[in-house]
């Protein structure tokens, strides 16, 4: 068959698009957005006859590394510290990609470009096969790492654990809503075109850097896909922009949009390169320094400032203060160490931080051990069962956190939290703009604008409400974290499989039961509450509850 040009084909691909002209089509996914129909140029011209040969290469090289790691031991050599952590990422991320997958339908009516939809279908392709390849780099995983439990049922559990609950909310974003708001705002925009840095390059690298060359052979083939994603985000981006009446919308989209995806990727990954690692070479990048030169210098500069000149209104105060979060704030190590202080309530073991560890974090910084030290000192002498409690009933100066009703990251960064009464009840978040996002983004209408398609958010959200007044016990048992002999949890504050040293359901039973932070605060009269919320915001670093004097 004589070779036709990719241009060529490409035009071609568009003469298989149609509308009906026997009834008026259904809107199945809405929006607010309004577009012409013009030809805006997609400008990567991807046909699937190049398109499967390049992804059949690009599989047979994760596929062939897999065998690899098994003949080379590769598990042997690996960080279990590193390893343990991947079960949290891995039972997460397959979601985002499947929900991105989803995602692209909700844009094909949406979106009145042909040209642009034969993108959008490559992108649906790409997401599926993401899931996949990322589901299998688990099953590898569990099948040959010297603890699989965890990697065995965080698929059919993540969604109602304590951390995973909060990478659900993360990935239905990409699904509900606005069409525009969640598939291309939220999704190719904010989360593939900044968010993937960190996620599918800089960590990656840190992997390689702890023993495991799987992850980076898996995500950099999952990563060069993502040109082809940014592309579709950025072309559908300029057909908005072309009506100035999306104008206010787009304003209000990628505040929510960027505030949400600092709120949960900052906050996992970062918590994976900084305290997954056993790297502590002084000259390795912090998530701080990744940060900065991946997110703030080559996407907020370099992409997102350029297009001001077309009208789109970029939220610098908001970016600015994500770099003050992380950089200031410390936003990740508040993260971590409620990752810690809930072991119990997770499917995999937390790694106590060591000398090597307080010497490296002070040096990147600094001011650190101040703050954090001497509770991570208490978390590695509470790692072991020994008559006490698990470190969260313990008096180490730590002051159990509200959770933030829109992103589901705790309140954490202490002097942030606002609360406010929306649909009858009374709710927490960890800034100001996850309130926003709630009381204001999110509602059938905006700033006076008629907004029918971007819902609320609503459900049961807290995981801690969900179990209120149970027994940690039963709350275990219930989520499925228990090994085989029935009593031993999966979950562990330390890396020690001897069965001497690991906590089992019977040490919970000894517990007080779950109590939902947000339970009791519906249930404070208005003055508790007003008094909560005066001392609470007194509160912290590192979770210390405020100074009564």
């Amino acid at each position: 068959m004589s070779r036709q040009s990719v241009a060529k084909a490409h035009q071609k691909i568009q003469e298989l698009s149609w509308e009906p002209a026997y009834h008026e089509p259904v809107s199945q996914y809405g929006t607010d957005y309004t577009f012409q129909k013009a030809q805006k140029k997609d400008p990567l011209k991807q046909v699937l006859r190049s398109y499967f040969p390049m992804q059949e290469e690009k599989d047979h090289r994760v596929y062939g590394a897999s065998d690899g790691a098994i003949r080379g031991n590769m598990f042997r050599q690996v960080q279990e510290r590193w390893l343990e952590w991947q079960k949290l990422f891995l039972s997460i991320i397959p979601l985002p990609e499947i929900s991105a997958a989803r995602a692209m339908p909700l844009l094909f009516r949406t979106v009145p470009n042909p040209e642009l939809h034969n993108g959008q279908a490559i992108q649906m392709i790409d997401e599926v096969r993401h899931s996949t390849i990322q589901q299998n780099l688990k099953r590898l995983y569990m099948n040959n790492y010297i603890d699989p439990a965890g990697f065995n049922s965080s698929l059919r559990n993540f969604q109602s654990d304590y951390c995973g609950t909060i990478g659900r909310q993360f990935a239905e974003g990409f699904i509900t809503g606005d069409a525009i708001t969640a598939a291309s705002i939220y999704l190719t925009i904010v989360a593939e075109t900044a968010f993937t840095n960190t996620l599918f390059v800089a960590m990656p690298a840190e992997a390689a850097a702890n023993g495991d060359y799987l992850l980076p052979t898996v995500f950099h083939s999952v990563q060069s896909d993502e040109s082809r994603h940014i592309s579709n985000g950025y072309a559908t981006l300029l057909m908005a922009l072309a009506d100035e009446s999306n104008h206010q919308l787009l304003a209000r989209d990628l505040r929510y949009a960027w505030w949400n995806n600092h709120r949960v990727v900052d906050a996992a990954i970062g918590t994976f390169i900084e305290y997954g690692t056993k790297d502590r070479r002084k000259d390795r990048e912090s998530y701080a320094e990744m940060w900065r030169r991946w997110i703030y210098d080559d996407y907020y500069r370099s992409y997102l400032v350029p297009l001001e000149k077309y009208g789109l209104e970029i939220p610098h105060d908001l970016i600015e203060e994500s770099w003050n979060q992380i950089w200031n704030k410390g936003y990740v190590h508040e993260v971590a160490q409620f990752f810690a202080t809930g072991w119990l309530a997770n499917y995999w073991r937390i790694d106590p931080m060591t000398d090597k560890d307080f010497e490296w974090f002070e040096y990147k910084y600094p001011g650190w051990y101040d703050k954090y030290g001497a509770w991570w000192e208490n978390y590695n002498r509470l790692s072991t069962p020994n008559g006490h409690k698990p470190i969260v009933f313990e008096d180490v100066d730590y002051e159990y956190p509200h959770r933030c009703w829109t992103c589901m990251v705790p309140c954490l960064v202490r002097e942030d939290m606002v609360m406010a009464k929306v649909d009858g009840q009374w709710r927490t978040y960890c800034h100001e703009m996850c309130k926003w996002t709630d009381e204001t983004a999110f509602r059938p209408t905006y700033q006076g604008r008629q907004t029918p398609n971007m819902g609320k958010l609503i459900g049961h959200r807290e995981w801690e409400t969900l179990y209120h007044g149970w027994n940690w016990a039963d709350v275990v048992s219930d989520m499925g974290f228990v090994r085989d002999d029935g009593k031993t949890m999966v979950a562990q504050p330390h890396l020690d499989l001897n069965p001497d040293k690991m906590w089992t359901l019977d040490h919970l039973r000894k517990c007080p039961p779950l109590a939902s932070p947000n339970v009791l605060l519906n249930e404070m009269s208005d003055d508790e509450r007003t008094a909560f919320a005066a001392r609470y915001v007194r509160g912290g670093p590192a979770g210390r509850p405020a100074r009564d004097n």
